[in-house]
């Protein structure tokens, strides 16, 4: 397995009726990626879906993929966030679960817009605020 220190939220900037299987086939289909960049998906009912094995690197920031884990919320169209209740509860969850799993630190729980280089509003909230205040 590989050495995993972080986890990346993301949001999917589409509405919210997507679930995996869309995602992955936008990734594969027309960026024309080996599979979906992601490694969970958080559908607006708070489905968590399992997307790309989590043995493999995601495609889900650049320059951090080989020792993350990649989460998208599914929402946040035009960088509105409309997470839903559900989304957010099933997100603390698994990012609890992953912690714990994989002994990464709080601080090391980021949205993709807190890496240098990314000029997205992605995820369209403070992901360390929500962690750590909400």
């Amino acid at each position: 397995m590989r050495a995993i220190n972080k986890i990346v939220i993301h949001c999917s900037a589409s509405h919210q009726n997507v679930d995996v299987d869309d995602i992955r086939r936008w990734h594969v289909n027309e960026r024309k990626w080996s599979d979906i960049g992601y490694h969970y998906v958080i559908t607006s009912d708070g489905d968590v879906q399992e997307g790309r094995p989590m043995y493999k690197a995601g495609a889900h920031v650049a320059g951090h993929n080989h020792d993350s884990i990649g989460i998208c919320w599914v929402g946040g169209y035009k960088g509105v966030d409309n997470r839903t209740d559900a989304q957010k509860l099933a997100m603390r969850e698994l990012v609890m679960r992953l912690i714990v799993e994989f002994d990464i630190e709080p601080n090391n729980v980021l949205g993709h817009c807190d890496f240098e280089g990314v000029t997205k509003t992605c995820p369209n909230f403070d992901v360390q605020n929500w962690f750590f205040n909400e």
